[in-house]
C-alpha cells in the first residue's frame, strides 16, 4: 500500500492559505533598509538624552515608537528590542505598573511584543503589563501579523 498521497502540499490548494511573505509584505515599509537603521539610531540617541535627563517616562514612549516591522529588519529589530530593555532595566520594580498605566492599548500592546521578543527580565515586566493591560494585550499581540523581532 503505498502513502504517497501523504505528501501532497494540500495547502497549494487553498486560496485562503498564504505565505510569510504575503502576510508580512502588507506591513513593509516604503522606507529602506538604511533608512530604518538610520531612524532606529536616531531614536536611540534620542532616548538616551532622555534618560541623560532622567525623563524615563518619556524615554520608553520614545522607545517604544515606530518599532521596525516588515522584513530584512534584524538589524533595526535587534537594536529596537535592545533599547527598549535599557530603558525598562532603570525603572524600580514599584515604578513599573504606574508607567504601564499611562501607555496607551497601542503603546502596551508594542511592549508587549519586545517582552515576547526577549527582553531580561520578562516574567516581572510581563506580570506588570498583563495586570494594567490585561489578557487582551496578549491576545492583540498573539494575533497581530506584525512582528517586532
Amino acid at each position: 500500500m503505498s502513502l504517497s498521497w501523504r505528501i501532497i502540499d494540500i495547502d497549494q490548494y487553498d486560496e485562503d492559505a498564504y505565505t510569510e511573505d504575503e502576510i508580512l509584505a502588507e506591513f513593509e515599509t516604503s522606507l529602506s533598509t538604511e533608512e530604518v537603521n538610520s531612524n532606529t539610531q536616531k531614536r536611540g540617541t534620542e532616548v538616551r538624552n532622555l534618560l541623560t535627563r532622567g525623563d524615563l517616562d518619556n524615554s520608553l514612549i520614545r522607545a517604544l515608537e515606530d518599532p521596525p516591522y516588515g522584513r530584512h529588519l534584524e538589524e533595526a529589530k535587534t537594536e529596537s528590542t535592545r533599547l527598549v530593555s535599557e530603558v525598562l532595566t532603570l525603572f524600580r520594580a514599584t515604578d513599573i505598573s504606574n508607567i504601564i498605566k499611562t501607555l496607551n492599548k497601542d503603546q502596551q500592546d508594542i511592549l508587549m511584543k519586545y517582552l515576547y521578543a526577549g527582553m531580561a527580565k520578562p516574567d516581572q515586566y510581563n506580570s506588570s503589563l498583563t495586570e494594567v493591560a490585561g489578557t487582551g494585550c496578549i491576545v492583540r499581540v498573539m494575533t497581530d501579523k506584525r512582528s517586532v523581532f
